[in-house]
């Protein structure tokens, strides 16, 4: 259960108090602390907010002092609240207390892009892979800013508990994803249990209530049967020799229900509700203990793990086994030696006390390996605009821990494939990647692995990529860097052909609208690339839509007024679904209003969408990657209101796809016979033929009904014989 602060029991409690119970290393640093305290009291006043601000301060304090952070942490964790909240100025830390205080503040300050991953948009702005960044950064060079962190997020989930219900549940629900995952991968298990069980309490409130009462209800009958059990170990150990400390473990409810989910049990049955921990000095009497405890009582086999002989990635180690104890019980048992249980306790927080203590730690660089491996990947992942993606997979899903030939255990997302474990290895198995095994068993790359599994991957000296690994459809490759490395690999081979391509793309469609070519650099910045060169050169790749470059010059340099452009935009939807339904569009909050699916970007069900407020003629339908829908909500943003798709529309959308492919005999009957057999209605095409490089273009509007149908549309006709690209307009 959650832990009560002594910052919460004891609200009006004395300074003097306060500061003698703190449990600080030694004298010096317990005068350091009084003294600084002091000062940060005084720059607070006497203001109740102010007072309120310096309390969460005390109570960060009280939690990151049990894990044995350094001193400079705790005084920088006191003096968070007021600086976040401008009582104390930022440029007034480094004079008054120091530089090392200073930059761990500002530290602190960049977690903020935490949130960032909370936010489920597809992939991240350039604004949000720099803040991921810079927040990596801060992690990396001084993982003492994530612990208070940490701390804070604690205090918040305390501080909300009277708040409203949305409030609860949604400062919950950024815990859970987030903060005790962080705290999990880290390795603080201290903290973690307690981000845990206050997120479970204000996401499922109810079942925690029952969960607690049922524990409170059992306590007695509880603590007597493993008094009992304990007294009968310890005289076990005692008869083999073994020195050991043999105590109760506290149960955590979130725990409790993950397992009684887990395992689809009720809580009478589970067997971990009494649960024991054996502490030995050395390792040996870990495996020593085990055999006193399986001699004594029976074990249940599918339930005993060697975390010892293979720690978790983040580093935890420990014998787990679950035996048959007195009246038929189960109780499980945790067998580690002092340090196992401290590293599994403070993590990555442990390297303070070794530090202060004059002696290194390797433990440290261990927790925070997959903090140096995002940094490194960073620059590629960033540059497929994933970054937040990846660090959200890497911090926050669940993950399929599997083996290297060597027995090496390499841990990525669920959902992970052969080749994003050949990626993960590194670029070059994945390039030359030709096929894979599974224990032993060829398995194709769309195979899903999971945990236990031992991959091996087969590698040809003049093997490459395929471009259908990029194919979200076709289940090759499911992480944000493996995708990357390839889109990276494409890019090197294709630059020269993609710049060509995208020149002549790009100048033929300036033709069309009358642009001279001269004012192709108003569009380098407003889709992040250096020189008209890298402009050209992702159009031809198809990493930028070309009709959205075209929008955005004709915005730029035919610029009409707001009423024109509002009116134009009606007059261009002028398509109807062919089976109108109301639920075709819900606006939200409102009903009964008239709505227009606009023609400049032809949304359909499936893409993120947004409507504007047109005079006289209902609400214009965009996609939210719309230009002209930007340029609208520029001018006018009370006009701009929410839509969603209606959940039983089932009417149809026309859009444009463009073909090109080799000019052959027999394309477009290919073509058509393929959309009859998808039951997708043409209703309108026009072709162009290129004699001199022998292909065809061709550009059909078709009539949809959701956006899977296009993507699995597109997939299909790509896989023509001859064709070279598909893609929507």
């Amino acid at each position: 259960m959650v832990s009560v602060r002594q910052a919460h029991q004891q609200d009006h409690a004395s300074t003097a108090d306060w500061l003698a119970a703190l449990p600080l290393a030694n004298h010096t640093q317990a005068k350091r602390f009084a003294e600084v305290y002091q000062q940060v009291a005084d720059l607070a006043g006497d203001a109740e907010q102010n007072q309120r601000l310096l309390l969460q301060g005390r109570e960060m304090v009280e939690i990151l002092v049990t894990l044995n952070m350094d001193i400079d942490t705790l005084l920088a964790a006191l003096m968070t609240p007021l600086v976040q909240a401008d009582v104390i100025a930022r440029e007034a830390i480094e004079e008054l207390f120091g530089a090392d205080i200073q930059t761990l503040i500002q530290n602190v300050d960049t977690m903020d892009a935490i949130s960032t991953l909370h936010n489920q948009s597809e992939s991240a702005s350039a604004a949000q892979v720099d803040k991921l960044r810079r927040m990596l950064l801060a992690m990396a060079e001084d993982v003492r800013a994530v612990v208070i962190k940490l701390a804070s997020q604690i205090c918040y989930l305390r501080s909300v508990k009277n708040a409203d219900e949305d409030t609860r549940v949604m400062v919950a629900r950024q815990t859970s994803t987030i903060y005790a995952p962080l705290a999990n991968r880290l390795g603080i298990g201290q903290l973690k249990w307690e981000l845990e069980d206050y997120a479970f309490r204000y996401q499922h409130p109810e079942t925690y209530k029952q969960i607690a009462k049922q524990l409170k209800e059992k306590r007695l009958d509880r603590e007597r049967y493993i008094t009992e059990f304990v007294s009968a170990l310890e005289t076990a150990l005692e008869k083999e020799g073994i020195q050991a400390e043999v105590q109760g473990r506290p149960k955590h409810i979130y725990s409790i229900w993950k397992k009684m989910q887990r395992k689809n049990l009720t809580f009478d049955k589970l067997f971990d509700v009494r649960a024991v921990r054996i502490l030995t000095d050395q390792l040996q009497d870990c495996y020593g203990a085990l055999g006193v405890v399986h001699t004594n009582w029976k074990h249940l086999p599918k339930e005993f793990d060697d975390y010892v002989a293979t720690p978790k990635p983040n580093g935890y180690r420990s014998i787990h086994t679950v035996v048959i104890g007195p009246e038929g019980k189960n109780v499980e048992i945790q067998i580690r030696t002092h340090e196992m249980h401290e590293d599994s306790e403070l993590g990555v927080a442990a390297h303070w006390k070794y530090k202060e203590g004059g002696s290194s730690s390797s433990k440290y660089e261990e927790k925070i390996a997959w903090l140096r491996k995002i940094l490194a990947w960073q620059d590629d992942v960033a540059e497929s605009g994933d970054l937040a993606e990846e660090l959200r997979n890497q911090v926050v899903e669940d993950r399929v821990y599997v083996f290297t030939p060597n027995g090496d255990v390499v841990d990525l997302p669920a959902g992970s494939t052969p080749l994003d474990f050949a990626y993960y290895v590194h670029s070059q198995v994945g390039n030359r990647c030709i096929g894979s095994k599974v224990d032993g068993r060829i398995v194709p790359f769309t195979y899903t692995l999971q945990s236990g599994d031992r991959v091996e991957i087969l590698t040809a000296k003049n093997g490459k990529p395929s471009r259908d690994w990029l194919n979200p459809n076709m289940g090759y490759i499911n992480s944000a860097r493996a995708r990357a490395k390839v889109q990276h690999w494409f890019k090197l081979q294709d630059k020269d052909s993609n710049l060509q391509a995208g020149k002549e793309l790009l100048e033929a469609e300036l033709a069309k609208v009358n642009i001279d070519i001269k004012h192709i650099g108003l569009a380098v910045k407003r889709f992040n690339v250096n020189r008209v060169e890298d402009l050209q050169a992702a159009i031809g790749a198809g990493d930028i839509r070309l009709n959205q470059v075209i929008n955005y010059l004709q915005s730029q340099l035919h610029k009409p007024s707001d009423e024109e452009l509002a009116e134009r935009l009606i007059k261009r939807t002028n398509h109807t679904p062919k089976k109108k339904s109301k639920d075709a569009v819900v606006v939200d909050g409102v009903g009964n209003l008239m709505t227009n699916i606009a023609r400049c970007c032809q949304p359909v069900p499936g893409d993120a969408i947004g409507g504007y407020i047109t005079q006289g003629r209902g609400i214009s339908v965009h996609r939210l990657d719309c230009d002209q829908f930007h340029d609208l909500a520029e001018a006018h943003p009370e006009r701009v209101i929410d839509v969603r798709w209606g959940e039983n529309y089932s009417g149809g959308y026309a859009i444009t796809i463009r073909v090109i492919s080799m000019d052959r005999s027999g394309l477009l009957r290919d073509i058509t016979t393929l959309l009859a057999n998808e039951k997708i209605n043409v209703m309108g095409m026009t072709t162009r033929s290129n004699a001199a490089d022998q292909t065809a273009t061709i550009d059909m509007d078709v009539e949809i009904y959701n956006i899977d149908t296009v993507s699995r549309m597109l997939t299909r006709i790509g896989q023509l014989n001859g064709v070279i690209e598909t893609r929507r307009l």
